[in-house]
């Protein structure tokens, strides 16, 4: 599969503010928006995922630079990124909340399973390091942003057992990162690799945690592919958690999550 040039590795800013959010899942949230069925990422960047200075990401790495699309192209390396929703929620975070600095870390691979996310397997090993590493200078983790679910689809069995994996994960991160009420945003499922997508949103929605919320991607438009969201439909989404995250989970909280 003949992969885009990656991007060059920028200089290594600090970020100055605490606007943290951790982007996990599968490839709805690593961005599949702009890639063609040929796998290639058309370059186009909506105005409201440009670049800014007070936007960062943290690399693979574990290096502070400036964020860009695709967000993801050396975490989910494996597969052609395009167009997700971290960039249109950050600005709109930004825009929202003054000129603080606002750092994404991406972690999201497509293809996974909620099973490859339990606690000691890789991604989610590398998902706490990364989440850990993002705070070294006592900023706080604001949310983990969560978009994953396609993958248990396909079985009953992986349908049915969803919740409690997504609580049992939901317990595991917060417990492993010292933050008992880190707010979670998930969103529910749009689309599924298997016929049991119904089963999947029904769990991601029935999930009634404290500090846990449910953005709805259902209606969103889908590429021809009718699995991945389109470039217009992962703005709309950034957007929509860039809301869900300020009039609900900020404005009622207002509480810091920062690791000691």
């Amino acid at each position: 599969m003949e992969k885009d040039n990656p991007i060059p590795e920028q200089d290594q800013p600090s970020p100055t503010s605490k606007h943290i959010f951790i982007l996990s899942g599968q490839s709805n949230m690593a961005g599949r928006g702009g890639v063609s069925k040929h796998h290639h990422w058309d370059g186009i960047v909506p105005p409201e995922c440009q670049p800014h200075p007070s936007i960062l990401r943290l690399s693979a790495k574990l290096n502070w630079e400036l964020a860009r699309e695709p967000l993801h192209f050396d975490i989910d390396s494996h597969k052609v990124c395009g167009v997700g929703p971290g960039m249109s929620l950050a600005n709109a975070v930004r825009e929202k909340l003054g000129s603080e600095c606002v750092g994404l870390v991406p972690c999201a691979v497509g293809g996974t399973a909620i099973k490859h996310w339990a606690r000691g397997q890789h991604l989610y090993e590398t998902m706490v390091k990364r989440a850990k590493e993002s705070v070294k200078s006592k900023e706080e983790i604001k949310a983990l942003l969560w978009y994953q679910g396609e993958s248990d689809t396909l079985s009953y069995h992986d349908a049915e057992a969803y919740k409690g994996n997504m609580e049992r994960l939901i317990h595991n991160v917060r417990e492993d990162l010292g933050l008992p009420s880190l707010p979670v945003i998930q969103v529910a499922i749009a689309s599924g690799d298997g016929k049991y997508i119904e089963k999947v949103r029904e769990a991601q929605l029935g999930i009634n945690l404290e500090n846990v919320v449910c953005v709805d991607a259902k209606g969103l438009a889908l590429k021809e592919d009718h699995l991945h969201l389109t470039t217009e439909a992962q703005v709309r989404l950034g957007h929509m958690l860039a809301d869900a995250f300020i009039t609900g989970i900020f404005a009622s909280s207002q509480s810091c999550c920062s690791i000691a």
